[in-house]
């Protein structure tokens, strides 16, 4: 049985525990996000991902969060942490965080161009590339079904949300954007999720973010 309270309250309990896909993460400078929202008559689930560069692993990574009631492996909330740059070791200088020059960024075997000098923070990199390169950059397919029914049809994409700046002080069940996906979710009708507040998930938002 699904419903929308229990969708909320199995949200709620992962950000109770600290699992909840949260942009104000200390250990990533936000790059990107998107959220997939898949459900039927009894099933659901939905795939949350945070792009974000880490400077103490120095590595350009799509967290991955997977919630719903048919999931073949793993706990709602865990996290996958798919990698995304190949040539990071050539990209970045020394320990200094920034952009080493001249040298294209690798992801998924593509060479990526970057119109940026030497000395550009890593993750203002990432940030003028990833735009044109979402692709590439966040889940695909496969990335995406690895922990979710392959039968289990699509019912959204969200490419940006409005989203409490404090996950602590305001559970998702309170956040306007998760009541409707879970909404959506439970009637499988995405018509339900018609935001009045406007999207504040772009980085822009975010400056705090990866600043432990």
């Amino acid at each position: 049985m699904k419903t929308t309270s229990s969708i909320l309250g199995q949200f709620d309990l992962s950000a109770d525990q600290a699992t909840f896909p949260d942009l104000l993460n200390g250990y990533y400078h936000p790059v990107d996000t998107r959220i997939h929202l898949f459900g039927d008559s009894a099933r659901w689930a939905m795939v949350a991902e945070l792009l974000g560069y880490c400077p103490r692993t120095n590595s350009l990574t799509d967290v991955v969060h997977r919630f719903g009631n048919c999931l073949p492996r793993g706990e709602p909330g865990s996290a996958e942490f798919l990698d995304r740059v190949d040539n990071m070791e050539e990209i970045a200088l020394g320990d200094d965080e920034v952009y080493a020059g001249v040298v294209p960024v690798m992801v998924r075997g593509q060479a990526l161009p970057v119109a940026a000098p030497a000395g550009t923070p890593l993750e203002e990199v990432f940030r003028l590339l990833a735009p044109a390169h979402r692709a590439l950059f966040l889940a695909d397919c496969a990335e995406l079904r690895a922990g979710v029914p392959d039968d289990l049809p699509v019912l959204l994409r969200l490419d940006e949300r409005h989203q409490p700046e404090d996950l602590g002080d305001v559970m998702p069940s309170g956040c306007e954007a998760f009541r409707m996906m879970a909404e959506v979710l439970d009637s499988g009708d995405p018509t339900r999720y018609r935001p009045t507040l406007p999207p504040n998930t772009h980085w822009s938002h975010w400056p705090d973010a990866g600043t432990l």
